[in-house]
């Protein structure tokens, strides 16, 4: 069960890979989003795993509009990771001397009111991904430099864990979905992904592309919108719907909503994502 993932070691996209496949399987890590979805078109693994929504800084842009634009895979599972930022540099670093942090976009994006409290003046430098980053400053050897990512980063990579948890919210947490050639069979306890776009011109547009899941008593459970990329304010809407795309309420109202929006593009069904927490207590339940 060969999965893509954004490398290098140590990512978050790492450990969401792991929990979607486990830690013996063959995990191949990829320079970006772009290359793990790649990967899996050209038959080099059999998943791609990649972040949709953080939720602190809200959707992951790249990746949503690669799914939007760039690829025809499916959406086949969904993980829910907790993220704990820490940061790194060399041992005996201050931070009255850092003039560089480095990260991925997001992760300095997630931990912003602690920089802006505690490295002011520093400079953010966006990274590929919040391990290499971590690599990257270590390697430098340079003090002056510190890294943001997660700890196992610091453990495969070396340095120092300066700071624990300075993400701005405690309960940060990123959901990544892992993608196909095909989605998942019905389980009773699904979840739907789908893009539309809706005609700008026509009042009342996105009222009634919605109205079939409103009939059809359709959870809908986020709402996510991206440019469509070819004029200024048009849109394309993301939308999570409980239900599995085959189940035959979910199945009528998407025809329904296909005969009203100008592009429908049902991007995939999974099983909700239940935390490995829940699932052991759960099995405790039952026992």
């Amino acid at each position: 069960m060969t999965t893509a993932f954004l490398g290098p070691r140590g990512t978050y996209s790492e450990q969401a890979a792991i929990e979607f496949a486990g830690s013996d399987v063959d995990l191949i890590e990829m320079p970006n989003f772009a290359a793990a979805v790649a990967a899996v078109e050209q038959g080099r693994a059999e998943y791609a795993v990649v972040p949709v929504e953080n939720s602190i800084e809200g959707p992951v842009s790249q990746s949503l509009d690669i799914l939007i634009h760039d690829t025809d895979l499916k959406l086949f599972a969904e993980i829910v990771v907790p993220i704990e930022h820490v940061l790194v540099g060399l041992a005996g670093t201050s931070l009255e001397i850092v003039t560089h942090v480095h990260s991925h976009p997001q992760a300095l994006a997630q931990c912003s009111k602690w920089l802006d409290t505690h490295l002011p003046n520093a400079d953010r430098v966006a990274a590929m991904s919040t391990s290499g980053a971590v690599q990257a400053v270590v390697e430098r050897g340079d003090h002056t430099s510190v890294a943001i990512g997660p700890e196992r980063a610091q453990a495969m990579y070396g340095g120092e864990i300066l700071v624990r948890g300075i993400q701005d919210v405690a309960n940060n947490r990123t959901r990544f979905m892992v993608l196909a050639d095909h989605d998942a069979e019905p389980t009773g306890r699904d979840k739907t992904f789908i893009a539309m776009r809706l005609d700008k011109n026509l009042p009342g547009s996105l009222h009634k592309a919605l109205g079939p899941f409103a009939a059809a008593d359709v959870q809908l459970t986020n709402i996510i919108t991206r440019p469509t990329k070819r004029v200024l304010s048009e849109y394309v809407f993301l939308l999570d719907l409980e239900g599995h795309r085959l189940d035959p309420h979910i199945a009528a109202s998407l025809e329904e909503m296909r005969a009203i929006t100008q592009e429908l593009k049902i991007i995939g069904s999974c099983p909700q994502y239940v935390s490995k927490f829940d699932r052991e207590t759960s099995g405790k339940e039952h026992h």
